[in-house]
């Protein structure tokens, strides 16, 4: 352990070698469009989006294709001009290769804005009008949450959060694109911080920044330099600091307790990246409809970071970065660490894609698992402090209460405990099923709930217009015996016709 970390009393995470150069220091380069792409409607946390567009609608670069679906949603918009081909099911970028509902959109080769909205002084407008704007443009976080920034912007208002925190660790091995993007665009990035501390009235931006990317770090504290309200803070490079937790930590000292969120101490957590869309969302108007790209491993020719369409395939990308030597051992959308194994490659880019790895069989390194040999290093290695071997024995006896008990819902499935294992002992795998099991287990005691409070409404319904009808039919007959009790005592008696007939004789 270095001298800073004793320092900052670090004692958990791990250093995997990082494999980011030469791509980082490679000059970023944008893709042209491709003749087709592939634009998914489940590019955020939360409910689809909802198409706005019909098959065979022209679109320029920017229109709306798809409206946000619930509070948790973000819109989606045309990453170029052309013409609406299709909106039906493509597969999904996930290791499932499970199909996904996407719009695909024909390039007609002029990559033509729509009509943008700008503003010249956004500091003018109302933090309310910012999250609208924002909103509009369908930003989300592109950290890798995709939690759509608006909300977050609103919901830290609402919560009087006082520090903005700024996440630029990037401490997945191999990715690059935040680095390069603070390198590249710093002023935008710092502009965009301006702008999220006026939307979300917080007093202070802390842009955590990990120390083994020192031109990152030089080009944001110059470009910080005339605001004291944003100020540049190097942190140690030790996996997963990226992660909102660790970071919230060294930076401010806070712990966010058990099931707890940042807002509960004060704060709220933002990728650089992110800053920089809410800039081109508030300065030029434009909608999040590109991202920057790592694309890394040593089976591709030329690693660098790319400016891809949002919807190009990936084979189309890896093409762009020169082709692949030879065949990945796995092929891989995001980090080594938390990203997702690409069953293929013919999936599309999302706004949550940091990265594209095409890794060869040495880099994977895989082995057989082995026994657990209770050596503890992962309960050492786990950020959060929780017992992962303890973990993985509940799940692995399907006590998936018991797994909860020891902390299962607070893991953040770095993997630090899995790239620690002498064993080769899948812990994070466990850990997704057993979540997903819980999930399940939960959505089918909502389904069985949702069901008993149907019939038991079935039931009073019935019994209320059971009890109803027996009452109309008991005033129906009250009303008849009243009606003919009435007829009865208005007409005339036999005894007194006779009267009647003998006087007038």
């Amino acid at each position: 352990m270095g001298l800073m970390e004793k320092f900052f009393g670090l004692s958990w995470g791990i250093h995997p070698e990082d494999h980011k150069r030469p791509a980082a220091d490679a000059a970023t380069r944008t893709m042209p469009v491709p003749e087709r792409l592939y634009v998914s409607l489940s590019q955020h946390l939360g409910a689809p989006a909802r198409p706005a567009v019909l098959v065979g609608q022209k679109v320029r670069k920017g229109d709306k294709l798809a409206d946000p679906q619930g509070a948790v949603s973000a819109a989606i918009h045309a990453p170029t001009s052309g013409t609406v081909a299709a909106i039906g099911e493509i597969p999904a970028p996930h290791p499932s290769g499970l199909p996904v509902l996407a719009i695909t959109l024909d390039s007609d080769g002029k990559d033509e804005w729509t009509e943008l909205e700008g503003c010249t002084d956004p500091f003018a407008l109302e933090p309310a009008e910012i999250s609208r704007r924002v909103a509009a443009a369908g930003v989300v976080g592109l950290g890798g949450a995709t939690f759509p920034s608006a909300l977050k912007l609103s919901l830290s208002q609402k919560s009087k959060v006082s520090t903005l925190i700024m996440n630029g660790g990037e401490c997945e091995p191999y990715l690059s694109c935040d680095d390069r993007l603070m390198r590249d665009a710093a002023a935008d990035i710092v502009d965009g911080i301006r702008l999220m501390l006026h939307a979300t009235g917080a007093t202070e931006a802390l842009v955590g920044i990990e120390d083994n990317k020192p031109e990152a770090i030089a080009a944001m504290t110059e470009a910080a330099r005339p605001y004291a309200e944003v100020s540049v803070r190097p942190v140690p490079a030790r996996y997963p600091m990226g992660s909102e937790k660790q970071l919230i930590l060294v930076l401010t000292g806070k712990e966010i307790p058990a099931d707890g969120r940042p807002g509960d101490v004060g704060v709220v957590v933002h990728n650089v990246g992110t800053a920089r869309a809410v800039h081109e969302a508030i300065r030029h108007g434009r909608p999040l409809v590109s991202r920057l790209v790592t694309v890394n491993g040593a089976c591709v020719a030329q690693p660098g970071n790319i400016f891809v369409p949002v919807g190009t395939l990936v084979e189309e990308v890896l093409a762009f970065a020169g082709g692949l030597q030879g065949a990945p051992a796995r092929l891989i959308m995001g980090g080594p660490m938390m990203g997702m194994s690409l069953p293929h490659a013919r999936v599309p880019v999302v706004k949550g894609t940091s990265g594209i790895l095409a890794l060869d069989a040495a880099q994977v390194a895989e082995r057989a698992q082995e026994p657990c040999i209770r050596c503890a290093s992962c309960v050492r290695a786990c950020p959060i402090g929780l017992l992962p071997l303890e973990m993985a024995r509940h799940i692995q006896a399907s006590d998936l209460k018991g797994a909860v008990g020891v902390g299962l819902k607070d893991c953040i499935a770095c993997g630090c405990c899995a790239y620690v294992c002498p064993s080769q002992i899948p812990l994070v795998q466990y850990f997704a099923h057993a979540k997903g099991e819980m999930a399940a287990q939960d959505r089918a005691k909502l389904r069985a709930e949702a069901t008993k409070k149907m019939a038991q409404a079935r039931s009073d319904r019935l019994e209320r217009e059971a009890r109803e009808k027996a009452e109309m039919a008991a005033r129906r007959k009250a009303e008849r015996a009243a009606a003919a009790a009435a007829t009865a005592a208005t007409a005339p008696t036999p005894s007194s016709t006779a009267v009647a007939e003998g006087a007038q004789a």
